[in-house]
């Protein structure tokens, strides 16, 4: 998908971190929206209490839904994720899912700590925003 991805000079490098700062898309794109994607089996259930485990499924989880619209994580220009408990050494785990699907072209992402999602046991949730050229 044609997208471009800038890190800008004067700016950090945040892709050790698994985020880019801008993405542009070309006018015209289709946007698809994938909403809160967590570690959840097909029936619904958390597959780990592990959070690594979490976010190795919820990320699964945003591929399967894009793929539902004809789509692959490739065509990801944005996430949201959502971490209960937030501190660095979550950071790890995140940036590596990010990596190993994106390389050194992560999409942009926002980080937010809260106390809890949905169910106690959800640790971890993905939002998505994809586009079609």
């Amino acid at each position: 998908m044609a997208r471009t991805i800038v890190n800008p000079d004067g700016l950090h490098d945040p892709t050790p971190f698994g985020y880019s700062h801008t993405v542009t898309v070309p006018a015209g794109s289709e946007l698809v929206l994938v909403s809160g994607q967590y570690g959840s089996g097909p029936d619904g259930a958390v597959v780990s209490a592990g959070f690594s485990e979490q976010v190795e499924q919820a990320f699964r989880n945003v591929g399967v839904a894009l793929a539902a619209h004809g789509l692959d994580l490739g065509h990801v220009v944005g996430l949201r994720t959502y971490v209960v408990g937030h501190d660095v050494s979550k950071l790890g785990p995140i940036a590596a899912a990010v990596r190993e699907r994106w390389g050194a072209k992560p999409p942009t992402q926002t980080l937010i700590g809260v106390a809890c999602l949905a169910t106690p046991d959800v640790l971890f949730e993905v939002e998505a925003l994809a586009a079609r050229p």
